[in-house]
């Protein structure tokens, strides 16, 4: 699947996104109530003000005594008194509503962070389990926006924003109450200028979808540009590509400030427009408000106390507003995040696949075709058994398939047509691990990971033991190299072990194939990309490595091919020719003989 094409197609089921979210916020269910229920009398406490105007006006300025009768007592509360507990108890209210502010602000940091990282988590769990193919389809950046940006986007703003929109409706509740007890007939204005406020809301939510989708696509290539210029930083310094990258960069920086331009131009006038709506109310209150003071339906008190309450209703409304627009955008992003939940490899185990335990006869290729796109065969019609602890050398044109052959052995991907046996049992019918677990593959250009040299030479066996370490450092003619570094083995290596010279690179990498010991080992190219001095170092410990294996080489140097049992010439995806280096150079016309004439005869005449 192609992250880019994504769709969030189910960013309106709002009830379906929250059902697939809950099992993330289970865990922490406790905390989220509770910060729910300090988000409720945040909200209420915002009627205080407006509640209090009442008595003030319609008491305190107007020096009346407050007489009520309760269970047939009578009570009475002096004006006096009044006048110094009300202003005091709006404090008291204020202080404590800022303490529950800053609960209700921490528990969701805490809640918002914890489900964003449990998330993040089951997200890289899915990442790493993801096949090759996944990874040649989709670029770095669209990846890392996918897996990273969108549940920040979506875990850490739904708890905030719910509490938000709780806050808020509380608030708005408390303040319409204030308003009833003040008038009812007034209380029936509000309500409905507030439900035309509410709208424009209902209207932008598809646009913030596409906006949220085209944002993320702008993203992740902006992502991979910052990756590609980092990375590539020697070929770009080297072809002048400084003004193409910045070129490139301006490009996608404009795009996304175009995307998010299009959108507050289209939701840009709801905020107006639900001003305009409350303004309009608040006209409607003050002529109708007038009227009912003057026919003496109403007191000043109770009409200072309404207006401040309609007055107060427009921050939590407008709030309101906002968060339903910002939970539309983070349900888009909750879409794109369970879209990447579904994704499942294409290339699984069978449901009862069995254990490769290790290699006793060989490896056959039965009719094997192979393509990576629909109309384009790479490899077509390929039949090869290569026996065990046999050494086959695979050469043949750029582009001809070799890398592809062997790729298919550890199941990176599967063949199109045909099959792959080990001991006669399909690749299929075992375990991908158990399959994985038996090869040790050297690359043209290794990856090592972040870390120390150890760490890397252990990534091929965890448990092994300082002898065996020892043994694998020798065999891979790392000693000198590892003596002359201050911290040894301990040496933290740069990202991807740029640090290290391309044979250092190489060695570690064999190091780390040695210390695996398995009985079937793969080299594609391994000492293509290194000069001659290296190459000849890089080359004893590849001698020590193949050791009574069974070993596949992509190799373009005449030792190499000379030393293997059988040599096989792919080309144009077929299998052409097969035999010794002498079988193989007696056909007259021969492809072989044609490859050895033009590339290898130089290298033995320099030999």
């Amino acid at each position: 699947m192609k992250l880019a094409a994504t769709t969030a197609q189910n960013s309106f089921r709002y009830s379906w996104l929250l059902g697939r979210i809950f099992p993330f916020i289970k865990p922490f269910l406790g905390r989220v109530i509770l910060g729910f229920l300090v988000a409720i009398p945040v909200g209420i406490l915002d009627g205080v003000v407006a509640f209090a105007l009442k008595p003030y006006m319609d008491y305190v300025v107007g020096q009346k005594d407050l007489v009520f009768t309760v269970l047939n007592h009578t009570f009475t509360i002096s004006w006096s008194s009044m006048a110094v507990a009300i202003p005091f108890a709006v404090i008291f209210f204020a202080a404590f509503q800022g303490v529950l502010r800053y609960l209700n602000s921490y528990l969701t940091d805490w809640t918002s962070q914890k489900i964003t990282n449990t998330i993040k988590i089951a997200l890289f769990n899915k990442l790493v389990y993801m096949d090759t193919a996944f990874y040649d389809e989709n670029t770095s950046g669209v990846v890392i926006t996918r897996y990273l940006s969108d549940p920040d986007t979506a875990s850490s703003g739904i708890v905030n924003n719910l509490k938000s929109m709780l806050t808020s409706v509380f608030g708005a509740v408390s303040l319409i109450g204030v308003m009833l007890y003040s008038s009812w007939k007034l209380a029936l204005i509000g309500v409905i200028v507030l439900c035309v406020a509410f709208l424009p809301v209902a209207i932008i939510r598809k646009r913030v979808k596409e906006t949220s989708n085209k944002n993320m696509v702008i993203g992740g290539n902006i992502t991979t540009n910052f990756n590609e210029t980092y990375s590539g930083n020697r070929v770009m310094r080297a072809y002048c590509l400084q003004e193409r990258q910045k070129r490139i960069f301006d490009e996608q920086i404009w795009k996304a400030f175009a995307n998010n331009m299009s959108l507050v131009k289209r939701s840009g006038w709801m905020s107006p427009l639900m001003y305009l709506i409350a303004s309009c109310g608040i006209a409607t209150v003050l002529a109708y408000g007038t009227h009912l003071i003057i026919s003496g339906s109403m007191t000043a008190g109770s009409f200072a106390s309404f207006v401040t309450s309609l007055l107060l209703l427009y921050k939590p409304v407008k709030t309101l507003g906002n968060t339903l627009t910002g939970l539309q955008t983070i349900f888009v992003a909750l879409g794109r995040v369970f879209e990447l939940f579904d994704l499942e490899p294409e290339l699984k185990d069978k449901e009862n696949a069995i254990e490769l335990k290790n290699l006793n006869e060989g490896i056959e290729f039965k009719n094997v075709n192979f393509a990576y796109t629909q109309d384009h065969l790479v490899l077509k019609n390929l039949n090869l058994k290569v026996n065990k602890n046999e050494m086959l050398a695979i050469v043949g044109n750029s582009g001809g398939g070799k890398s592809t052959m062997v790729n298919l052995i550890p199941r990176f991907y599967d063949v199109t047509s045909g099959s792959i046996t080990i001991d006669g049992i399909d690749l299929r019918d075992y375990k991908m691990d158990s399959i994985r677990k038996n090869i040790a593959m050297v690359f043209q250009d290794n990856f090592l990971f972040s870390g120390t040299i150890r760490e890397n030479i252990l990534m091929g066996k965890p448990d092994a033991t300082d002898d065996e370490i020892n043994k694998a450092l020798e065999a891979a003619h790392l000693q000198e190299m590892i003596e002359e570094l201050p911290d040894g083995l301990d040496t933290m290596l740069g990202e991807r072990g740029l640090t290290l010279s391309g044979g250092q690179r190489q060695r570690v990498a064999i190091a780390r194939a040695m210390i695996k010991n398995t009985p079937i080992v793969i080299l594609d190219e391994a000492t293509s990309a290194l000069d001659n001095k290296s190459e000849a170092i890089v080359q004893k410990a590849l001698d020590n490595l193949i050791q009574n294996k069974t070993v596949f080489v992509i190799a373009h140097r005449l030792s190499t091919i000379k030393n293997a049992d059988r040599i096989a010439v792919i080309n144009e995806g077929e299998l052409v020719e097969l035999g010794s280096h002498d079988e193989l150079m007696s056909i007259d016309g021969g492809q072989y003989k044609t490859l050895y004439d033009m590339q290898f005869k130089k290298q033995e005449s320099v030999v």
